[in-house]
């Protein structure tokens, strides 16, 4: 084989001139493709209260998709008002997985979450529908997405949707919402499940923010006047508030981790001025179409058609 001496050649070599025309071009060229085509799955994240479920369900109902739950107390039967399921008339007929499907008192680990989410992906994608999952949940999500060997990343590929609203501006609509939970009746909900000799809120529903906290409140009921049962509820209420903002924090703060240190590509749709405008519904459903609605079914859109070239027929189905 002739070698070439480089310290003699004083011009580096013209490129090689490559015939791209369509005459010479294989015509499977373009197409080949040396990994096989992922699957696509949306993940919904967002602290609590940030209209997630709500999203979910926008984005349904725009593309061919079903939901899945990947909130660790709502997964579980009862308690719909204190854990605010999504009710059949907001699901607007969009079908929902692992949602209320548990015992109250049934453990549902992260190992638990991840097996059964990966099979109602695979049931989901079966029926040629999209797999959106939504939830609170960030450590279910994150053990999921992030398996030991990375087994579910290998088969889909993931559109990451975040709806941030300021905590601030959240804390107040939190505030307003578990008001409404108490008049809609959270205290008589939670009251059927108290048991005066069972004190383990480590298992199952029993886990939700509320519960322990009107433990207290039950139990010292009976010995309490009229007005001191008034004032203790407050208290409590208030408990439970407080409690639901600290979560919404921690929520928070771990999908910045997830930005932050594992490196994930996560789209942030800012809804605060939605929460702002709460007061007036017109305004607020104009701002959320704004704001999460469309930048999200844009962002889904062009996840969608990013396909491969023999999967792009699927996907333009998905999108019309």
């Amino acid at each position: 084989m002739m070698k070439i001496c480089m310290s003699v050649c004083q011009q580096p070599l013209p490129p090689p001139q490559l015939d791209f025309s369509p005459a010479r071009l294989n015509p499977n060229f373009l197409s080949l493709n040396l990994h096989p085509p992922k699957d696509k799955v949306v993940i919904i994240m967002g602290a609590t209260g940030t209209g997630k479920s709500r999203l979910s369900v926008d984005l349904a109902t725009r593309f061919p998709a079903e939901i899945i739950n990947s909130d660790k107390i709502q997964v579980h039967q009862g308690l719909d008002i204190l854990t605010n399921k999504i009710t059949a008339e907001e699901s607007c007929g969009v079908p929902h997985h692992l949602l209320g499907v548990l015992p109250p008192n049934a453990d549902f680990t992260a190992a638990n979450f991840r097996q059964m989410a990966n099979l109602s992906v695979e049931s989901i994608l079966s029926r040629g529908k999209l797999p959106i999952i939504v939830g609170g949940s960030n450590s279910h999500v994150e053990a999921l997405v992030d398996d030991e060997d990375y087994r579910f990343r290998s088969k889909y590929e993931c559109c990451f949707l975040w709806v941030d609203v300021s905590m601030p501006v959240l804390h107040g609509f939190v505030s307003e919402r578990v008001d409404k939970m108490v008049e809609k009746g959270m205290v008589e909900e939670v009251r059927e499940i108290f048991d005066l000799w069972d004190t383990d809120y480590t298992r199952g529903s029993r886990k939700a923010i509320g519960v322990p906290e009107l433990d207290s409140y039950f139990r010292a009921e009976p010995f309490l006047d009229s007005r001191e049962r008034e004032e203790l509820l407050r208290e409590v209420i208030e408990d439970v508030k407080r409690n639901t903002c600290a979560l919404a924090c921690r929520q928070r703060q771990k999908i910045e981790r997830l930005v932050r240190a594992k490196k994930w590509s996560i789209q942030r749709l800012d809804a605060t001025a939605v929460f702002r405008q709460r007061r007036s519904t017109v305004d607020a459903d104009v701002a959320w179409e704004r704001l999460a609605v469309g930048p999200s079914t844009h962002a889904l859109s062009r996840f969608l058609l990013s396909a491969p070239r023999g999967e792009r027929n699927m996907a333009r189905c998905l999108v019309a």
